[in-house]
């Protein structure tokens, strides 16, 4: 019981990152590489909040800000100096590695001796309040005017611009929105674990990717349930992926190539002419055979 608890917790906090993912990669279509820094900023500013002092819900407020402004410097290098949006990606990501540094001091910074919104026994209440929470937000927000207008972004951005509608001001505002989210789950990881690390964002694309790919291989459509809740369901598929691959005595430094056979795997399965000719395979092999 300790292990799918343990399991929900987690795949619960790198929802949040995967729901802000979600917002770049899949609806704006935005490959923004600067979430892994801006993890690791949420985490290190959360932590730092904590040990002056600040309270522990507060100092998530602070990472959501810090995350919010890793995604604006993202926008405007990509809408107002044109740089590309991976490279601007990239760019913020390194960045903010020097930055996460000098906020913490050092490479790892631990709360061991400080109160954390964890320090009550129900942790998994915690994280499916704030979970819900943002879920609820996101789902108001998509039937907003703006809602639309970054859809309608994503599909087509000839047809917003006839609009008289800015798409760069749309793509800064997604940006900050998305890495504020990032950041925020950045900063809820690191009071679970009770420390901040320089490396703890690496990689974190790839996760949000592989929850959002494998919520979207189970329920192909969203009419059954919403996006947000499909990639929440994605990411806790994800974290029981890693879990019963490491309790199947899989190395801990094998995490990140399970973490890309996943990925690998679930695009595969995502691939209908894929899934049409393994269809189409096994009807002719059961043809032949009767």
């Amino acid at each position: 019981m300790p292990f799918f608890i343990g399991i929900l917790e987690q795949g619960l906090i790198i929802a949040i990152a995967a729901l802000g993912v979600y917002i770049t990669y899949t609806i704006l279509d935005f490959p923004d590489l600067s979430v892994d820094g801006t993890f690791s900023l949420g985490a290190a500013v959360s932590i730092v909040a904590i040990i002056n002092n600040v309270n522990p819900f507060v100092s998530l407020i602070f990472a959501f800000i810090a995350g919010a402004l890793g995604g604006l410097i993202t926008g405007i290098l990509h809408v107002k100096f044109k740089i590309t949006n991976l490279l601007s990606g990239i760019l913020v990501m390194i960045g903010l590695y020097s930055i996460n540094l000098r906020i913490m001091g050092k490479a790892n910074l631990p709360i061991f001796d400080k109160v954390s919104i964890f320090s009550s026994e129900n942790k998994l209440m915690i994280i499916i309040i704030i979970t819900i929470i943002i879920k609820i937000a996101m789902d108001l927000i998509f039937k907003t005017k703006f809602g639309f207008i970054l859809k309608a972004t994503g599909d087509n951005e000839t047809l917003v611009t006839t609009l008289a509608v800015s798409t760069g001001k749309i793509k800064i505002i997604a940006l900050m929105f998305s890495n504020g989210l990032v950041a925020l789950s950045g900063g809820i990881m690191a009071q679970y674990q009770n420390f901040s690390d320089i490396s703890m964002g690496t990689g974190l694309v790839i996760m949000a990717l592989a929850a959002i790919i494998l919520g979207q291989s189970v329920f192909k459509s969203e009419r059954v349930l919403k996006a947000t809740t499909i990639v929440i369901i994605g990411a806790i598929l994800y974290k029981l992926s890693i879990g019963l691959a490491l309790k199947a005595g899989f190395p801990p430094t094998d995490v990140k190539l399970i973490t890309s056979l996943i990925v690998i795997i679930a695009i595969v399965m995502n691939n209908n002419k894929f899934s049409s000719n393994i269809g189409k395979m096994f009807k002719k092999r059961g043809v032949l055979n009767a």
